[in-house]
């Protein structure tokens, strides 16, 4: 199955006040494995950057000044996206961004029935505890040393990483998922198997024999205060 773990960074908190999305990148799993097939994109958000928004992510209106409009590149979005579910760390915020910016776009909106939220997932698997993406990752033993400060690439990457380890890790895979239409037998390496020279002899009978049953009953008229009396 192909999914799509993504991530945002924007101007703000509410795209409905006027803030923008500024970066997106995505990371294409299939069968819960990273094909190594990514998108990434900044775009100019044709307004001011907070400062408080630049001290989370560092993008500076400088920088994003010869940056595209997300207009410009929706087709790529679009064709990469697909109609994959889509994963994400509080997915309803990336989601409301990336829904804003195809409307000013003059897009359909992306279906809501396609959003996995991580931090839902994390609520049911573990409850009272916190469920930022770098407390997350700490539970889960992701390195995220290299995280100094958010950026739309890295987090989908850490997220990757975050949601393959909340779905089983990377036990579910095990090499046993096969080529569409080609049973999983067909594709699996098959195992070396050693067989001994000898001769062959009848299986052993797993029944007790009469004499055995006998024997056994006469053992057990002939214990002393079994336990079993006590229950009686």
């Amino acid at each position: 199955m192909r999914e799509i773990i993504f991530d945002t960074e924007t101007t703000g908190f509410d795209p409905k006040t006027g803030d923008r999305l500024v970066e997106i990148g995505c990371i294409e799993l299939v069968d819960r494995r990273e094909t190594g097939n990514s998108f990434h994109a900044y775009f100019n958000p044709e307004r001011d950057m907070p400062a408080a928004a630049e001290a989370v992510h560092g993008l500076s209106i400088a920088f994003l000044s010869d940056k595209p409009l997300f207009a410009s590149r929706v087709d790529e979005l679009m064709e990469f996206l697909g109609d994959a579910p889509l994963v994400a760390h509080n997915a309803a915020f990336d989601f409301g961004f990336v829904n804003a910016e195809l409307a000013r776009a003059g897009r359909p909106a992306l279906d809501m029935t396609r959003m996995c939220c991580t931090v839902q997932m994390a609520r049911k698997l573990h409850p009272g505890a916190k469920h930022s993406l770098d407390a997350l990752c700490t539970r889960y033993g992701i390195d995220r040393s290299h995280r100094v400060k958010h950026g739309a690439l890295l987090d989908a990457e850490l997220l990757a990483h975050l949601y393959i380890e909340m779905t089983g890790g990377r036990q579910i895979g095990l090499g046993l998922a096969a080529t569409p239409g080609v049973p999983a037998a067909a594709t699996a390496a098959p195992l070396p198997i050693h067989v001994p020279d000898r001769p062959w002899r009848e299986p052993r009978p797993h029944m007790a024999s009469p004499a055995e049953l006998a024997r056994h009953a006469d053992f057990v008229t002939g214990l002393n205060q079994p336990l079993w009396h006590d229950t009686v």
